[in-house]
């Protein structure tokens, strides 16, 4: 009795997706067994309101845990599980850059709003964080896999834009991720589909990519970047690597909110499942990110982790106990004025 009350209040150190819009009986089995910390959502599994709003109640209902975090990824843009017409189709992060440039005041308050619209969106469905904001800063070389989902293309700009977005997810209930800590923008290739390798001097990496991080490391939940930065540990990606997350993430930094890592089955990483989840954990993530539903993976994923650390417990509980009832919102006046904004 004792050991499985401890195991309830002390899930499994990985955030699963499941393969389709329901849940079928053997992965409601596998759930339950396999007791993830949370889920995670993708276009897959996103069809109605209606819908969506069951398949995150019986998510939680097969670990047992009404509050267990439902993430997913509804940055806008090119990013979006949740589309027309069913839900609204938000601009890229890129669409408040020129307005910023025009005027700040009105771009911070127009990603507040768009922020606080996707919460609006996401709330009611139970899915209580979004994977929001990227603060990565392009470069102009390199893949453009961040391109305009980055929340602006300076430290200061990516800061402002990033925190307003932060503020207005938390103004409607949802929790924030700033990612992909170190930073994302120099990589010369998508980290989805090969390893990214960054050569830059500590020094320029302090001063640019990492300036928004620490602006923004008072945020409760931040996500790993499966990039190499040579000048910190030249043979592993910030993901598995205890010298970055150590050194540069929870020290440099100073961040000490959960740490997620990015998704286990992008092929910059290499080894097998198991040994990418134990990897990620024993270099210091909170908790590893699987999202592509495959069961044959998921076992994998499930046996190389254990369940959440002491330090990843407490900082889970803080994340959740920022999570507060949606301030009011009057929504046509709110999208009302952000039109007015962008087009401005």
């Amino acid at each position: 009795m004792a050991a499985a009350l401890v195991a309830r209040l002390r899930p499994r150190a990985v955030i699963l997706g499941c393969a389709g819009e329901r849940l079928t009986a053997d992965e409601r089995d596998f759930l339950r067994q396999a007791d993830p910390a949370g889920f995670i959502l993708f276009a897959r599994n996103c069809v109605d309101p209606a819908q969506v709003t069951a398949l995150v109640a019986d998510l939680r209902a097969a670990v047992d845990r009404p509050n267990a975090p439902v993430l997913i990824d509804q940055e806008g843009g090119r990013v979006a599980r949740l589309r027309p017409p069913h839900w609204r189709a938000a601009p890229p992060a890129g669409a408040f850059w020129a307005l910023a440039d025009r005027d700040p005041e009105a771009a911070a308050e127009a990603a507040f709003l768009n922020a606080r619209l996707l919460a609006d969106e996401l709330h009611p469905l139970g899915i209580t964080v979004n994977c929001l904001p990227v603060l990565d800063l392009p470069q102009d070389d390199a893949d453009p896999i961040i391109g305009d989902r980055a929340a602006g293309r300076t430290p200061a700009m990516a800061a402002r834009l990033g925190r307003a977005v932060c503020d207005g997810l938390l103004a409607g209930g949802v929790l924030p991720v700033v990612k992909h800590v170190p930073g994302h923008g120099r990589a010369l290739v998508d980290s989805h589909r090969a390893l990214p390798v960054v050569d830059a001097p500590s020094a320029d990496l302090e001063a640019w990519d990492l300036a928004p991080f620490r602006d923004l490391a008072d945020m409760p939940l931040a996500m790993t970047a499966h990039v190499v930065y040579r000048a910190w540990d030249p043979a592993r990606p910030a993901t598995t690597s205890r010298d970055v997350i150590d050194l540069i993430i929870r020290g440099h930094l100073g961040f000490d909110g959960l740490l997620l890592s990015d998704d286990l089955s992008m092929k910059a990483l290499d080894g097998d499942l198991k040994d990418r989840t134990a990897a990620c954990l024993s270099a210091g993530c909170d908790i590893a990110l699987h999202c592509n539903g495959d069961r044959a993976e998921m076992d994998a994923v499930v046996a190389g982790a254990g369940r959440l650390s002491d330090a990843a417990l407490m900082r889970l509980d803080r994340a959740l106990a920022r999570l507060a009832p949606p301030r009011e919102l009057d929504r046509d006046a709110a999208l009302a004025r952000l039109s007015a904004l962008l087009e401005a």
